[in-house]
C-alpha cells in the first residue's frame, strides 16, 4: 500500500504523552509539512507557534479548560510541545486554510511516529483578552484567528 494512504488510514488521536520534548529535528519536519497545507488562492495566511515553554502551556490549557467549562481538566493531556495554529481572520477562508495546517501536522507527526490530537476551543482562546496577549507576546496582530492546538 502506498505510505501516504496508510499514514491516512491508520492516524489516531494519542490524548496520552511523554513528558520529554519532541526532538528539534522531528519539530521542524512537522511544521515544514503544516507549511505545505493547501490554502485558498495560495495566500497561506495560517501560521504556526510552537509552544514548549511549560509555563505558557499550562496557562494557555487554563484559559481552553475555562472556555470549556472544565477548569479542572488539562486540555493538552501532558503534552510538553503544543503547535497553535492561527490564521488571518480579515481572509475569507482563515478557517478553511488553518484547518489544512493542522492536518498535515498530525499526518506529518504520524508519520514519524509522534502522537498527536486535534485539541478544540483555539478560536475562542484567542478571540479572549488573554489570548489576544499572546498574540502581542508571539508579535502577531490581532486579526489572527485561533484555528486549534496540536
Amino acid at each position: 500500500m502506498n505510505e501516504t494512504l496508510k499514514i491516512l488510514r491508520e492516524r489516531r488521536s494519542i490524548r496520552k504523552y511523554q513528558s520529554r520534548q519532541i526532538e528539534e529535528e522531528a519539530l521542524k519536519e512537522i511544521l515544514d509539512a503544516g507549511t505545505w497545507a493547501a490554502t485558498a488562492k495560495g495566500i497561506q495566511s495560517a501560521v504556526m507557534v510552537a509552544v514548549q515553554d511549560s509555563q505558557t502551556i499550562a496557562h494557555m490549557s487554563r484559559l481552553n479548560a475555562e472556555v470549556w467549562g472544565k477548569p479542572s481538566v488539562d486540555p493538552f493531556y501532558g503534552a510538553p510541545t503544543v503547535v497553535v495554529v492561527l490564521a488571518d481572520g480579515r481572509e475569507n477562508n482563515w478557517l478553511q486554510d488553518g484547518s489544512l495546517v493542522m492536518g498535515n501536522l498530525m499526518n506529518a507527526a504520524w508519520s514519524l511516529g509522534i502522537g498527536s490530537c486535534w485539541i478544540n476551543r483555539a478560536m475562542e482562546v484567542f478571540d479572549r483578552a488573554e489570548g489576544k496577549e499572546l498574540l502581542k507576546v508571539w508579535g502577531l496582530p490581532e486579526y489572527y484567528r485561533g484555528v486549534g492546538n496540536c
